[in-house]
């Protein structure tokens, strides 16, 4: 299933320094029965974004109408715990294109890119430095530039320089999941085949 292509994000935030976020919270077990991957984003987080009547609440972050954005900014060692893939869907289909962290759980980023988010891995200080952008301004503007893997504060210029392995940052650039990436390259497998005969 191919995603929006992801080359240049310029939006503002959603801050959640909390650390060690795991995928039960953000998608709670109880809502994996589906398996197409829309729907899911009316329960990200469900249980810290709403009380058990389905009212709120208030205190928590995407139940501030101040803030806003396509990306979401978490505390360290963000998507922990199991491997469901449901998470990374709850956050794309909530809206999300980008999460930023200091550190990420392996699968939950590898699961992330498959459906299209970027994961941008920070220094603490610099992660610090976002929190306290947005905190100062809740219109705060994050750039996150794939194709030079920066990302940018732009009401101050700091900028910070971020990895990615070449053939995600490909995928991610143009829209594809593993199976695009293959469906985009047929002939040319059926190129090298054939110039190997059995």
């Amino acid at each position: 299933m191919a995603y929006d292509k992801f080359t240049v994000l310029k939006s503002t935030a959603v801050p959640m320094p909390i650390e060690n976020v795991d995928t039960d919270q953000i998608i709670p077990a109880r809502f994996l029965k589906a398996t197409e991957r829309t729907g899911f984003g009316d329960n990200l987080f469900r249980d810290w974004r709403y009380s058990a009547d389905g009212t709120p609440k208030q205190d928590f972050i995407l139940n501030n109408p101040i803030y806003s954005g396509k990306i979401l900014v978490g505390g360290k060692n963000f998507g922990s715990g199991s491997s469901r893939e449901h998470a990374a869907w709850a956050i794309y289909d909530y809206g999300f294109r980008c999460v930023v962290s200091s550190f990420f759980a392996d699968i939950f980023k590898n699961n992330a890119i498959n459906v299209g988010i970027l994961p941008v891995t920070v220094s603490p200080e610099f992660l610090d430095k976002i929190f306290r952008a947005i905190e100062a301004d809740s219109k705060t503007e994050l750039e996150v530039n794939l194709p030079e893997q920066t990302i940018t504060i732009l009401a101050t210029g700091e900028q910070e320089s971020f990895s990615l392995n070449g053939y995600k940052k490909h995928n991610l650039m143009n829209g594809f999941d593993d199976i695009d990436f293959l469906q985009a390259i047929k002939n040319e497998i059926s190129e090298f085949e054939a110039a190997r005969p059995y």
